[in-house]
Order: C-alpha cells, then sequence, then structure tokens
C-alpha cells in the first residue's frame, strides 16, 4: 500500500510538472513608471491610477514624469508648497493601495559631480530627497537616460555617476532607518547601445556597472528604447553586465515618440496587449503609460495579468478581458477600433501586435483576386468594413466625455478611413476609380498630424486601390 501511494503521488508530481505551471509566482515588484515626456497627468489621474493597481495587483509607481520642470531641468529647486502638498496626498493614496510610491529625479543634463559645485548639487539631491521623505516616500530613484545629443554622443562618465549614487543612498541610508530601494536608469540603458559590438561592452556601461553598489535596482528597456520584445537571452546578458537581477522599463503603451509630420506627438494611441516579453527570472517591471491615462489602461491591464502570472500568459485572452471589464457595453465597438491602433513603429522603434490583423487578410484575398482576374468576391471584406464604421459611429456617441476626449480624432479619422474603403471596395468592383476617393484621402491625409491608425491595413488598402485604379 505504501508503494502505491507513493507510487500514486510520483505520477500526480508528474502530471502537474508536465501542465502549465498553474502556480507560477508574480514578479515581485510591477507597476506603472510615469516616465513619458509631454502633457503630464493630473494628480486626480494619478490617485485614480493606484486604486487600478491594486484592483490589478499591481504594487508599485515610479514618479518621474520628464516634463514636471522640478524633476528634470529645474532639479534643484524645491518643489512649491502646492506641488509638495498634492504629492503627500497622492504617497498617502498609494499607500492606502498597497503601492509602493518611488520618487525619481532626472538631473543628470547639467549634475556637477566635483569641487565646490559638485558639493552644492549632492546637498540639492539630498534636500530634494529629505523633502519627499518627509511626506511618506521611503524608495528613490535616479535617473540618467536621453543625455545624448542629436549625433547620438555623450561625454558621461560611468564611474562618476554610479558613485554619485552609491554617495546618495549612503546618506540617505545614514539618516534614515527605514528606507526602501534605489533604483537608477543609465545613460546607456538598452543593450544595443552597451556595446560597440554583440559581446564588447562599451567603457561607460563597463565602469557604470563595475561601480554601481549591488543593492541598486537597474532598470533596462530592452534591445532598444522600444522593441519587440525582450528574449530571455537578452534579460540573462544584461544581467550579466550589471552582475545582478535589473529590472525593466517597458516602453509600451507610451506614445510620446508618435510624432507625425505635423510635429503633433501620441498621434496614435497604443491600445494593444503586452506582449513578447520574458516568462521567468524578471524581478521587476514598470511599464510606461500613454499621456491618455484612461485609454493606458488596456495596456496597463494586460501587463498586470503578465506581472502577475508570466508564465502562463496570454496577450490575446488577456486584452479580450481588458476591454470586456473596461468597456462593457461598448467593448465590441471598442475592441474594433482598438484592433486598429495596436502597433508603434518609427524609424528607431517598434513594439506591439499588427493593427487590423483580419482585415488584412481579407484585403489581400480581393487584391490578390483583382490582379489575377478572378472572380471578386467582396462581401466579408465589406461586412468588416461596415463593422469598423459602425464601431466608430457607436464610440463617438456614447463613449464617456472624459474618454472620448482622448481618442475623438482617432475616431473620427478611423471612421473616414472607413468611409474610404467601402469606395475603395465599389471602385474594384467597376474598375473604375470613384471620383470622391482621392478627395476623401486629401482629408484623412490633412488629420493625420493629430489622429492617425491602420497605417499598414485599412488606410494601406485605400492607397493600394487608389495606386492599382489611377
Amino acid at each position: 500500500m505504501k508503494n502505491f501511494l507513493k507510487i500514486f503521488v510520483l505520477a500526480m508530481m508528474m502530471t502537474f510538472a508536465n501542465q502549465e505551471n498553474i502556480f507560477a509566482e508574480p514578479i515581485p515588484l510591477r507597476g506603472v513608471i510615469e516616465g513619458f515626456y509631454g502633457e503630464q497627468w493630473t494628480f486626480s489621474d494619478r490617485e485614480d491610477l493606484m486604486t487600478f493597481c491594486r484592483e490589478n495587483k499591481l504594487n508599485a509607481y515610479i514618479y518621474a514624469p520628464k516634463d514636471d520642470l522640478y524633476h528634470r531641468s529645474k532639479w534643484r529647486e524645491p518643489y512649491p508648497a502646492e506641488k509638495i502638498s498634492a504629492l503627500k496626498n497622492l504617497v498617502a493614496t498609494a499607500k492606502a493601495n498597497g503601492v509602493r510610491f518611488i520618487f525619481a529625479v532626472s538631473p543628470g543634463q547639467d549634475l556637477n559631480y566635483k569641487g565646490k559645485k559638485g558639493d552644492a548639487d549632492f546637498n540639492s539631491m539630498m534636500q530634494k530627497f529629505e523633502a519627499v521623505y518627509q511626506i511618506g516616500v521611503r524608495d528613490f530613484a535616479i535617473f540618467f537616460d536621453d543625455l545624448k545629443d542629436d549625433k547620438g554622443n555623450h561625454r558621461e562618465d560611468g564611474k562618476i555617476q554610479a558613485e554619485f549614487i552609491n554617495k546618495v543612498q549612503n546618506e540617505l541610508r545614514n539618516n534614515h532607518k527605514d528606507i526602501g530601494q534605489i533604483f537608477t536608469v543609465p545613460t546607456e540603458y538598452f543593450l544595443q547601445d552597451m556595446q560597440k559590438r554583440p559581446g564588447k561592452i562599451n567603457s561607460y556601461t563597463e565602469d557604470f556597472a563595475k561601480n554601481l553598489d549591488k543593492k541598486i535596482v537597474v532598470l533596462f528597456t530592452g534591445d532598444g528604447v522600444v522593441c519587440d520584445g525582450i528574449s530571455e537571452e537578452t534579460l540573462a546578458e544584461v544581467n550579466k553586465i550589471f552582475n545582478r537581477q535589473v529590472g525593466i522599463w517597458w516602453n509600451y503603451p507610451v506614445n510620446d515618440y508618435a510624432v507625425t509630420d505635423g510635429g503633433n506627438k501620441s498621434a496614435k494611441l497604443a491600445l494593444g496587449a503586452i506582449e513578447k516579453l520574458p516568462a521567468e527570472n524578471v524581478q521587476a517591471i514598470f511599464f510606461n503609460p500613454m499621456n491618455q491615462p484612461l485609454l493606458s489602461r488596456i495596456a496597463l491591464a494586460t501587463g498586470a495579468d503578465y506581472a502577475n502570472n508570466p508564465a502562463n500568459y496570454n496577450p490575446e485572452t488577456s486584452w479580450k478581458k481588458a476591454i470586456k471589464n473596461q468597456f462593457g457595453e461598448l467593448s465590441s465597438a471598442m475592441k474594433i477600433f482598438a484592433e486598429h491602433s495596436q502597433h508603434m513603429e518609427n524609424s528607431w522603434a517598434k513594439v506591439g501586435a499588427a493593427d487590423g490583423q483580419n482585415f488584412n487578410t481579407l484585403a489581400y484575398l480581393v487584391l490578390y483576386n483583382f490582379k489575377a482576374g478572378k472572380n471578386l468576391e467582396t462581401s466579408a471584406l465589406e461586412k468588416e468594413i461596415d463593422s469598423m464604421e459602425n464601431a466608430a459611429e457607436i464610440l463617438l456617441s456614447k463613449l464617456p466625455e472624459k474618454i472620448l476626449s482622448e481618442c475623438k480624432p482617432q475616431l473620427e479619422q478611423f471612421k473616414k478611413i472607413s468611409q474610404a474603403d467601402k469606395l475603395a471596395v465599389q471602385s474594384l468592383k467597376t474598375k473604375n476609380l470613384d471620383s470622391r476617393l482621392k478627395t476623401l484621402r486629401e482629408e484623412i491625409k490633412s488629420k493625420e498630424s493629430s489622429a492617425i491608425l491602420s497605417e499598414k491595413s485599412a488606410l494601406k488598402f485605400l492607397d493600394d486601390v487608389i495606386n492599382l485604379l489611377k
């Protein structure tokens, strides 16, 4: 009987081992970093985020808005009384929701390290941190990212930077016994920038890593600033470079780099799921959101699912759940809209699932048959386009005002693209370019400085038909 029980227990253990790791551990530190350029969130937005974090089991938040003058360009200056009061309330709200509040300063643009000026700047940093310590902050960060000139050069000294952070940490811990963790982002904060060639680490990164206290948490963004996922190998390589387990600063759904020809930032919304991140051995991850706080929650909710169970995370399932939970009866329409606004890409950035994948499949078949002179079956594509236009109309009329204010230009653009695609299909049927199509395309183009989506899907189909029939 004892042998039978042993065999039974072993068999059950093997069964569980062969299944998905249903008891997968969450990433210990998981949260949001408000680290984008452009219009800042309001303190009300931030307080709402703390509730969102609690509800989605995210446990950390880094305060690091690039355009907060007292965070970056005027970092030496103390926060005005009203700003300190607002920060105090935010810290209390974070604590009430079980969220660690990490306060960051980015002094690298003009920080002095040596001599009297160096002593003065060190004292300014300590005064800055002491002021927020008094309102409840226990975790701190010093960031040295984005210090390069237009030619990609920087004159930063990794050893001096590391020693400065070490000195700040030592002073904080000497003054207070309840300091939590210290975080940093080096000037070379993605793998391609850390090495002259694969395996050959730059002197800056080597010096920074060698001299930085091992207790300090280093954050990096992946192979690039905004990249198409992080592999287990990349994470392991960066861990080796810094001789510690680094954390991830993940630049999705942030969209501050989505600059159009008109100079408008955030013209495209990142409404997809977090994807292509390591399934294990991640110790900390922070998701950088969009300037649009409410629409950021689609991706942030999927990020929370990932961070709480990396081994079993399914982006598609999580994404559908997030939209259903957040938009209720409008979820079907929002899903159609969001499908066409997921992928973010420019000359140096690439992240997110492809836009309008189902549309692309249907459009490809129609165009292929047209070019081949085959029977033109367009009903499935026309149904898809009708659903797109209908979704835009529903959302424009029924979305709550605050959410609509974050996406109205994109929804109006989506509606115009759908209407143009309808005319494009009719043009293929008649084999004559509808005279209204070029005019509508110009209208769409005139709005691309403030709203763009589905560039390689619904918009591409429109351009393909115009070029084919002109």
